[in-house]
């Protein structure tokens, strides 16, 4: 399990961080993520230690160009395009659980290879190289369930504890080598998804699957989310053509 550099603020209200450099060195899982409560759900008892999400910026209003030209990286943009939200659903409580995956073999062509560049760019080090793989206008990667503005990279530093954002490629790197789910095969929203945790109710994670979740988040943060009845760590989603969909925490 990594260390963070820094605390967050946390509750199930919005939260607010400040001073990264300043604070004691937390669980990797305590970065800056965006947390919402779960439909319909009471403040829990001891609401003081949640999971704490990253802070909600408030999606841009800048429209795309007149001459229909999509916005470079970085450009402020709304980034979820028209299918975004129906990208990140998670299946239904009635839904058979989709089947977890650990082969990558049996990824799709475009799908595993953009996995390998997003692993290979992880263990580099260079937050940087992940500038060219997140797209622009509606095909830009979400990187928040609020929108972001101004540079996506520099988004992502900032929710790391250290100021290069190495935490965010460790972050990465953890969740892709994660199992994988395949949602709504067959349709305009089909997504491979990493963790499968995202698609499995908490309450129903086996005694190993648990032990796979640790190697991302904390026993704390296991204790927070079932609160929520669901994962709300990072996850990562990719289309079968191998657009980089989605990277985002909270619920």
């Amino acid at each position: 399990m990594f260390e963070t550099c820094r605390p967050a603020l946390i509750g199930l209200g919005l939260g607010i961080v400040t001073s990264l450099a300043a604070q004691p060195a937390f669980a990797l899982s305590e970065i800056k993520r965006e947390e919402l409560p779960a439909p319909g759900a009471s403040q829990p008892e001891g609401a003081d230690k949640a999971v704490p999400l990253p802070d909600p910026i408030a999606p841009s209003t800048e429209a795309e160009p007149d001459d229909g030209t999509p916005a470079e990286p970085g450009t402020a943009v709304d980034p979820a395009g028209p299918d975004t939200e129906q990208a990140i659903e998670r299946p239904e409580p009635d839904e058979p659980l989709p089947e977890i995956q650990y082969d990558v073999s049996k990824l799709p062509p475009a799908v595993g290879e953009l996995r390998d560049q997003l692993l290979a760019i992880a263990k580099s080090g260079d937050i940087e190289k992940l500038r060219p793989l997140l797209g622009a206008g509606d095909d830009m990667t979400q990187l928040s369930l609020a929108g972001i503005d101004g540079d996506p990279l520099e988004y992502l530093k900032g929710l790391a504890g250290d100021e290069d954002g190495q935490e965010i490629l460790a972050i990465l790197e953890e969740v892709l080598s994660a199992g994988y789910v395949h949602l709504d095969a067959g349709t305009a929203e089909e997504l491979y998804v990493w963790p499968y945790f995202f698609a499995i109710p908490i309450d129903k994670l086996t005694g190993p699957q648990r032990v796979e979740l640790f190697k991302i988040v904390t026993a704390g943060d296991y204790e927070e989310m079932k609160a929520y009845g669901s994962y709300i760590f990072y996850r990562i989603g990719i289309t079968p053509a191998g657009r980089w969909a989605f990277f985002v925490a909270g619920e």
